[in-house]
């Protein structure tokens, strides 16, 4: 009888590599083939599997198509090369050019209550898959960039959409036109006869003009359709001076966060005209006017009761109103800025925040009042042409796992005067021009950043660091609508600026963001942005101004939309 073969050696270190092949093996749920080409999915942000009981931690973690290696070395080639500054007029979008009819959001397929769940599972599971190959056989797929490709995560879009009366589309103003997915808008008020309300969050990061010229064009664009404003960074919830000299956005919260009160009301306002007394609103109403006339000076104060409904994943049919309860899905991309809109409403931490994409794992219920409730969404990126730098601006791709980060760079740094925001005055390489490296190589020298074993400049480090800042509105880049810089004098002085202001919390003697450009180099041309915890360069802070904070505080809210002209 043979003998039986003698075990090999097998030290800890290559029981370690085994375990990193199976971990990245998880992270490959498909390879599709088109052509000689092969797609590897990727989940970007898995984790270790911190399961209790059946659950699986990576259920909902977000899924893209990787780059190849031809790629990136091509991108990191197109790094050394000099920067070219874009007009202001090419800042303008065509938000058609990046959502052809062609590409739509996958739909849930037909149900019913005969069905067990291994059947739907697999019907839904058929269903993305032919959905997939159906957009790999499109003449866009080549053009496409990242979007969702969790099923899990689709399947909450899915359930919210299935519940709600109402769907609140939060979008980022800074790139609304490239976040509003018409196939979405087409679904929910053509198909199944709800209302949307479109809000164009985190306004005050770009001037007034070009939010009032965003709600136009939309408006326009979709009739119909409902636009209201928001911020979660009203002026008082901020602190402190708006930007150093350099132009770089300084603004901190301060306290506990208050209710949005101007937001919230707007948002109140547009749901009564849409339920039209059919849901008894007034706690809901009687909640912000509690939130307006209340003193804070403890800051411990919390207004009215927040229940947390435990996640219903059963299927039922939706019922309008049922029970009386008006109830709003919160749908948007990662980073938009979803959660944080739940919490200022509400005038306290309910829904946890985070910068990180695919934070929020599943939609959460939260009743607002007794008759109303909020489902938060997932975030999630829908298909579309949106170019990837700009997706990654947006925060709809983690900027801790870019592989190249230099396209990015170069979009920010054409559009932006990015050596003077950061205080850069001189080339690294003693160059005239600068190109992406170069700007990566300036600040990682200011700051400090070297690698671990070679001190050598982190170039990464310093891209990785600068992405945050454009992502965290400290350096701020907006777009705009087309036509908005032929008639920038037209919105800069219409009427809808007034009720921007008010929602901003804005006085007479506060600053706005400047909208002019200066004519020669591409300037800075950014916003009042959002909450920073530190300046451009920590070295530098003695360089800000010293001035007083111009913001007064008032006494009542409400009072900056009467008293401005």
């Amino acid at each position: 009888m043979p003998q039986a073969r003698r075990k090999t050696p097998f030290s800890g270190k290559a029981k370690k590599q085994q375990l990193q092949a199976k971990k990245q093996n998880k992270t490959l749920i498909m390879n599709t083939s088109s052509g000689t080409n092969t797609y590897d999915v990727v989940s970007v942000n898995y984790q270790p599997n911190r399961s209790r009981g059946r659950g699986d931690a990576n259920r909902y973690a977000l899924k893209f198509y990787r780059e190849t290696d031809e790629e990136l070395s091509m991108k990191k080639e197109e790094a050394l090369k000099s920067l070219n500054p874009v007009p202001e007029k090419e800042m303008e979008i065509d938000p058609t050019d990046f959502f052809p009819k062609e590409i739509s959001f996958p739909k849930r397929p037909p149900w019913d209550f005969s069905m067990t769940p291994a059947q739907l599972d697999a019907q839904e599971q058929r269903y993305f898959r032919e959905y997939i190959q159906a957009l790999q056989s499109t003449p866009h797929w080549k053009e496409m960039s990242y979007f969702e490709l969790n099923l899990e995560t689709w399947r909450q879009l899915w359930r919210v959409l299935e519940m709600c009366d109402i769907l609140l589309l939060i979008v980022d103003v800074r790139y609304a036109g490239m976040m509003f997915p018409p196939s979405l808008y087409e679904y929910i008020v053509k198909e199944e006869k709800k209302n949307m309300i479109l809000v164009l969050n985190k306004i005050d990061l770009v001037p007034a003009s070009v939010v009032a010229a965003w709600k136009q064009y939309l408006m326009k664009r979709c009739p119909g359709l409902r636009v209201v404003y928001f911020t979660s960074c009203p002026g008082y919830n901020l602190t402190g001076n708006s930007s150093d000299k350099a132009g770089l956005q300084l603004r901190r919260r301060k306290g506990r966060q208050r209710m949005c009160a101007e937001g919230a009301t707007k948002i109140l306002e547009a749901c009564k005209d849409i339920v039209n007394a059919e849901v008894d609103l007034s706690s809901w109403e009687k909640k912000i006017k509690e939130e307006t006339d209340v003193e804070f000076d403890d800051e411990e104060t919390e207004i009215g009761e927040t229940i947390l409904e435990k996640p219903d994943t059963t299927f039922y049919t939706h019922e309008r109103y049922k029970n009386g309860i008006l109830t709003i899905g919160c749908v948007g991309q990662p980073n938009v800025g979803k959660s944080s809109l739940m919490n200022a409403i509400m005038g306290k931490k309910v829904v946890s925040v985070s910068r990180t994409p695919g934070h929020t794992k599943h939609f959460q219920t939260i009743f607002l009042t007794p008759q109303v409730r909020l489902c938060d969404c997932p975030g999630l990126v829908f298909p579309s042409k949106v170019p990837r730098p700009i997706q990654i601006l947006m925060g709809s791709y983690p900027i801790a796992q870019l592989r190249e980060p230099y396209t990015t760079i170069r979009y920010l740094a054409e559009r932006l005067n990015l050596p003077q925001l950061l205080r850069m005055m001189s080339n690294p390489e003693n160059d005239d021009t600068w190109s992406p490296r170069d700007i990566c190589d300036g600040w990682a020298k200011k700051r400090g950043y070297l690698t671990a074993k070679a001190a050598r400049l982190d170039t990464y480090r310093a891209a990785n660091s600068i992405l945050r800042m454009a992502l965290d509105g400290r350096i701020c880049l907006w777009l705009r609508p087309p036509g908005y810089t032929d008639q920038r004098e037209v919105y800069e002085t219409c009427d809808e600026i007034k009720y921007v202001k008010w929602v901003q919390a804005i006085t007479k003697g506060d600053d706005m963001p400047s909208s002019s450009v200066p004519s020669s180099d591409t300037d800075e041309r950014s916003g009042n942005g959002s909450s920073g915890d530190e300046s451009a360069d920590d070295g530098d802070d003695d360089d800000d101004d010293d001035d007083d904070d111009d913001r007064t505080e008032m006494a009542n809210k409400f009072a900056a939309l009467a008293n401005d002209d």
